[in-house]
């Protein structure tokens, strides 16, 4: 089963980082976050590899074709031009990487991976977000719900902490609870073939008309996920999986 992820928006609201790099670049420890969700999906099993590039997408196209220059230690000869690799680091990954257009809204460019998928069941997930989710389960789940796509609720924590105020005092005190009991999308989607044929054109968003078609017509599943989950979609979100990776208590790290 073949993961498609989403990794060609502008990501301006975290233009601090973004301006010369696209988001699923900006790196968590010393690996791009984009690193990190494919080691996910690879711990389970889930090699196969379709990155959607859009914005600043050679970059991505450069971080992989040197991955194995980046990623082990080498010695330069410069008067005979050559490069000698010591311990080649390798992941088990097939990667393609598609050029979707700069302004292409999420559905138009899950839509140009078709010729890639056929006819096959596929995940999808964005380039942004990192979770502990057991991802055998959530197909697993998929099949037996028998929905066209299942997608993972979660319940993100709020920014700030909530009172409990009674008679002009505070009887508690929560800090960053859930947020208000609502679920939102937090990706890791496992989608049938067939999605794609809901979508039009470039400018197809998939979460309104493709997703809401499936909802009101009950072929949307949605896999309830209690554990970790977090975006990184602000300067704070950055800080905050950093500060997990690089004290040894990142939930995520499950490989």
């Amino acid at each position: 089963m073949k993961v498609l992820i989403l990794a060609g928006g502008y990501g301006s609201r975290l233009a601090e980082e973004t301006h010369n790099k696209p988001k699923p670049m900006i790196e968590i420890g010393d690996k791009p976050i984009l690193w990190h969700i494919m080691k996910t999906y690879s711990h389970y099993g889930f090699n196969e590899f379709i990155i959607l590039l859009g914005y600043k997408g050679q970059m991505i196209k450069e971080y992989f074709t040197n991955y194995s220059i980046y990623n082990s230690e080498i010695t330069v000869n410069l008067s005979e031009g050559t490069t000698e690799i010591h311990k080649k680091s390798k992941e088990p990954w097939i990667i393609t990487l598609l050029d979707t257009g700069i302004n292409t809204m999420t559905g138009g460019r899950i839509k140009k991976a078709k010729q890639f998928i056929k006819n096959d069941t596929f995940m999808l997930t964005y380039g942004d977000g990192v979770c502990d989710l057991n991802i055998n389960n959530l197909v697993k789940y998929h099949y037996t719900n028998k929905s066209t796509v299942t997608l993972t609720a979660v319940q993100p924590k709020g920014r700030f902490g909530t009172l409990d105020i009674q008679s002009n005092l505070v009887s508690s005190f929560i800090e960053k609870p859930l947020s208000d009991g609502t679920w939102i999308n937090g990706g890791f989607m496992v989608c049938e073939p067939e999605t794609i044929d809901l979508i039009d054109t470039d400018e197809s968003v998939f979460e309104e008309y493709p997703l809401q078609n499936l909802a009101k017509n009950k072929l949307l599943g949605a896999y309830r996920h209690y554990g970790f989950w977090q975006c990184m979609d602000t300067l704070r979100d950055k800080s905050l999986l950093e500060k997990l990776w690089n004290e040894g208590n990142a939930p995520w790290k499950v490989w």
